[in-house]
């Protein structure tokens, strides 16, 4: 039965570990040949951001699930599996968006024309089913096209684009550091798990199992902050000012532009159903 604890919470921190390191550090997918990667960085990122505003203004259900096929082609197009991107879009928010669109279905949350009778006075009215698709859409559709453009521009690039964009230095200072935080925090996990390991085998009882995990919560806090100020003097000391270098010259051309032109299109057809398909 140990046994079996044991290797159910191995295989537990070996997937989500596995999970993490997949979702965060994709940059494989960056450099496959596809659609969207053949794009400009700052093209790219400025149609999706032009899709974004779509999507943000759209109040079409029809509309928002256009949207949302579109991303699907477009990651196809782009060389990203349909599970690979079904996986990272599903999950985590938008799951979390499906259970807060749940109560805006009953009447006595949103009061309207009862579209299906559940008895005791409780319906689910039609402007209640319509409120909870467009905020579920709209939460779905924004996060694909965020995580299209992750999977698809390598995460030096991407910060230089945002930095092109204007995005304050501190923020994408940040954002660096906390994706390298990430990786360290990934590989100080698996080190740690592994060791304890090879010194004991399993974990003999749940008190000791928390107090093995409060341990090393407190030993990466303090790595961590030791690491900081080396990490900040030794990238001072190689000429860092806060802003991201890379070794990559931005090319637009005419398909780049095709693109962008096509984002507006979207853009301003999406406004049109604001006033005829609302």
């Amino acid at each position: 039965m140990r046994n079996n604890s044991s290797r159910f919470i191995e295989r537990s921190i070996t997937g989500a570990l596995s999970f993490l390191r997949n979702s965060v550090f994709a940059d494989d997918i960056a450099l496959q040949k596809g659609y969207l990667q053949a794009r400009d960085p700052r093209i790219r990122a400025a149609g999706i951001g032009v899709l974004l505003l779509a999507v943000l203004f759209a109040r079409s259900a029809l509309f928002l699930s256009s949207a949302y096929l579109l991303c699907l082609l477009l990651a196809a197009a782009s060389s990203i599996h349909t599970m690979f991107f079904l996986k990272r879009t599903w999950l985590f928010i938008p799951a979390f968006a499906f259970f807060i669109a749940i109560p805006a279905l009953f009447n006595f949350f949103t009061p309207g024309e009862p579209l299906i009778s559940l008895g005791h006075g409780v319906s689910i009215t039609e402007q209640g089913l319509h409120g909870a698709v467009i905020f579920f859409t709209r939460v779905l559709t924004s996060v694909s096209l965020a995580v299209l453009l992750s999977l698809t521009t390598r995460h030096s690039v991407l910060l230089r684009v945002l930095r092109i964009f204007k995005i304050p230095q501190v923020f994408v200072m940040t954002l660096g550091m906390s994706y390298r935080y990430i990786y360290l925090f990934i590989e100080t996990v698996q080190n740690t798990f592994t060791a304890i390991k090879s010194r004991v085998g399993h974990v003999s009882s749940v008190r000791k199992g928390q107090r093995a995990v409060a341990w090393n919560i407190a030993s990466l806090w303090l790595r961590s902050y030791q690491l900081q100020n080396q990490i900040f003097s030794a990238m001072l000391s190689r000429g860092y000012t806060g802003e991201a270098l890379i070794l990559y010259e931005f090319r637009a051309g005419a398909k780049d532009f095709f693109w962008l032109g096509v984002t507006i299109a979207v853009f301003v057809f999406g406004l049109w159903t604001n006033r005829y398909l609302h």
